[in-house]
């Protein structure tokens, strides 16, 4: 038998661009918790969130460019196991963050 060799198409530059607008996001939702700790009036607690909003969308965007960085060759390496729960705990503390300044 005779190895196949694997033709990604557009499939790497899809990814690339889903990691990217992922990041867009986080970056936007990280701002408007900045924004809401300055101007809405928030506690010690509110300027806590705040940091740690800012905190795991550096974490977030570290695992992004990691990835965006590794998908050059034509067949990428796949994602570890603990680049990808970093990336979902990062994503999921981003949310609770956001949702503690509104509070």
């Amino acid at each position: 038998m005779t190895a196949q060799v694997r033709d990604p198409g557009l499939q790497p530059e899809r990814t690339r661009l889903a990691w990217r607008r992922t990041t867009l996001a986080c970056t936007v939702v990280a701002l408007l918790a900045v924004r809401q700790g300055l101007y809405g009036g928030s506690a010690g607690a509110g300027v806590l969130a705040v940091a740690l909003s800012l905190l795991a969308w550096l974490g977030f965007l570290a695992v992004a460019h990691r990835r965006v960085s590794a998908m050059g060759p034509a067949e990428p390496a796949t994602l570890s196991p603990r680049l990808a729960l970093t990336a979902a705990a990062c994503t999921v503390a981003l949310a609770v963050f956001a949702a503690t300044t509104l509070f």
